[in-house]
């Protein structure tokens, strides 16, 4: 068919998601192409590299600096030599002048001074009159002055911050929300980790020490702090598996666990921080997808017929599903959202065709449901999921396809024109 053929602009192999490195795991945009473990070996070798190079040009500079120094010490040494015997000549004269003077001016100069120290002794009427203006104007500071003002430099100064952090704080119902659900998910926490014993201390012993260290890291940046969960995840998970022995599937279910403890508290500090560009892509996103209203599911080769009422009710169910993502503070939860948009979508282009759903029907509709739901904060949840979700479930499985094709998606709206 004809459609076949021009929905070849948006084909995309399914060998394109894989993995640059050829290791078999999906890749990712973010990670250059590469699966979460080939961008982490590259990362460290490009860091290891950028260390050397600081630590050998640190060293050069070093060296010019002392360098430098030395021809500086042996110039002036030569031209100090020089000037030595001058120098002392001239101390000398100067040293039998101001001898002379004090014998000339000796008795006149002690008159001078006590008559001085007369002058600038106040007389006893006067300080008062001083007092009483000081006191009547700390009056009318206490009146007129605002209290923070009136502190000390320490306390006004805590004064000030207080009222930043008051102004910048969100509203009182979002702070009880969000300690509502953090409380829930300790308590299922606990519960969850009874069941495991022994294994569970561990695993409860290692998060407290993790959301302990990383309280004191959050002038870290936002690629380092991703750094350290990775890492975290992948202790906890040899330890479970080396130390403890225990299964797979329950090693799987535990990092779930695991995840959804830690992150509930870490979100507020990592999710979107002021210190990273991930508003601006937002903006930059929304605004480019407000900007291409005037794409049709018949120009992106779209298999789905929203006339059918049960094909509608898809479409809005997978709008609703990737609208939903931002709403979620776990990075799982948010990959389960884009999960079941993905499977709606399926459902949709089957009902359609009549006919299993492939891959090249998935991605452009997939695209079309981005641009006719403009997802809030779309890049950010990406880069989250991204930089602190459980890795293993985004370089294999249904959840890391459908998350390395919802990639794949923005990064063709970021380039799609009329042209395409």
């Amino acid at each position: 068919m004809n459609l076949k053929s021009e929905r070849r602009g948006i084909h995309v192999d399914q060998s394109e998601l894989l993995c640059k490195k050829g290791c078999g795991y999906y890749g990712n945009p973010a990670w250059q192409g590469f699966c979460s473990k080939c961008w982490r070996e590259e990362y460290h070798k490009a860091r290891q590299k950028q260390i050397q190079e600081d630590w050998e040009l640190a060293e050069r500079l070093q060296r010019e600096e002392e360098e430098a120094y030395a021809s500086s010490q042996s110039s002036q040494g030569a031209q100090s030599l020089t000037f030595s015997k001058f120098e002392e000549k001239k101390t000398n004269e100067k040293t039998r002048k101001v001898t002379t003077v004090k014998k000339f001016f000796t008795a006149s100069s002690r008159a001078g001074a006590k008559k001085a120290a007369e002058e600038k002794t106040p007389k006893q009427g006067q300080l008062g009159r001083e007092r009483n203006a000081d006191n009547i104007l700390r009056d009318l500071k206490e009146i007129f002055t605002p209290s923070w003002e009136l502190a000390s430099p320490s306390e006004a100064l805590a004064g000030k911050l207080k009222e930043i952090q008051e102004a910048k704080a969100p509203s009182p119902s979002i702070h009880r929300q969000a300690s509502i659900e953090t409380d829930r998910v300790s308590k299922e926490f606990i519960e969850f980790i009874r069941t495991y014993q022994k294994p569970g201390q561990d695993i409860y012993k290692q998060c407290k020490l993790f959301l302990d260290t990383m309280s004191h890291k959050r002038d870290l940046s936002i690629e380092e702090q991703s750094e350290c969960a990775q890492d975290f995840y992948q202790n906890v998970a040899d330890r479970l598996q080396t130390r403890w022995k225990v299964p797979p599937e329950k090693v799987e279910k535990a990092m779930d666990e695991v995840e959804k403890y830690i992150m509930t508290r870490q979100y507020k500090y990592v999710f979107c921080p002021e210190t990273t560009d991930d508003e601006k892509k937002d903006l930059a996103v929304q605004k480019r997808i407000r900007a291409l209203h005037w794409v049709t599911p018949q120009m992106l080769c779209v298999p789905v017929s929203e006339e059918i009422p049960e094909v509608s009710d898809m479409v809005v169910k997978a709008i609703t599903d990737i609208i939903e993502m931002d709403s979620k503070r776990v990075p799982r939860d948010k990959l389960a959202c884009i999960t079941k948009c993905s499977k709606h979508i399926f459902n949709a282009i089957k009902i359609t065709k009549n006919e299993p759903a492939s891959a090249d029907d998935f991605l452009p509709t997939l695209i079309y449901i981005v641009l006719k739901g403009n997802p809030p904060r779309l890049q950010s949840n990406i880069q989250y999921i991204t930089r602190f979700c459980n890795p293993s479930r985004l370089m294999t499985g249904e959840d890391g396809y459908y998350f390395t094709n919802l990639c794949c998606a923005v990064a063709f709206i970021e380039k799609l024109d009329a042209q395409s």
